[in-house]
């Protein structure tokens, strides 16, 4: 079954990808299904990892805490950013808000789909190794 989540998540991945850099009209429901579905099938993959009895399990969780982390991230950045402009009159929650804004803007754009790749790379580099 992890296989099959692997590869499911893999091929999200891949789907994401190409909605985002070949569309030409958005299409906001595709998107979100995507990243739902992207997120749910990356916390399948930390259960089903968790639950296995495979001896090298860091490159699974790096693979689904990275998936299941994108769209949460991507979503509370936006939220904390709108924060820290509603709250631009106090001063120590407009900070503590751009901090969390900008930290998880980090974690969900280029930190997250950089270890997802390299998860992928690693599981698949390990089960070579093995065979």
């Amino acid at each position: 079954m992890i296989k099959k989540v692997f590869y499911s998540l893999i091929l999200t991945f891949v789907l994401i990808i190409g909605f985002f850099l070949l569309q030409r009209n958005p299409f906001f429901l595709i998107a979100a299904f995507l990243g739902l579905l992207f997120t749910i099938l990356g916390i399948y993959l930390i259960y089903l990892t968790k639950k296995s009895k495979i001896k090298e399990k860091l490159f699974l969780y790096m693979t689904g805490i990275s998936a299941a982390s994108m769209l949460p991230a991507s979503i509370l950045h936006n939220v904390f950013y709108a924060l820290a402009i509603l709250s631009g009159n106090i001063l120590v929650l407009k900070y503590i808000f751009e901090f969390l804004h900008a930290a998880l803007f980090l974690i969900g754009i280029p930190i997250a789909p950089v270890l997802f790749i390299v998860g992928i790379i690693g599981t698949l580099i390990k089960k070579q190794l093995s065979s």
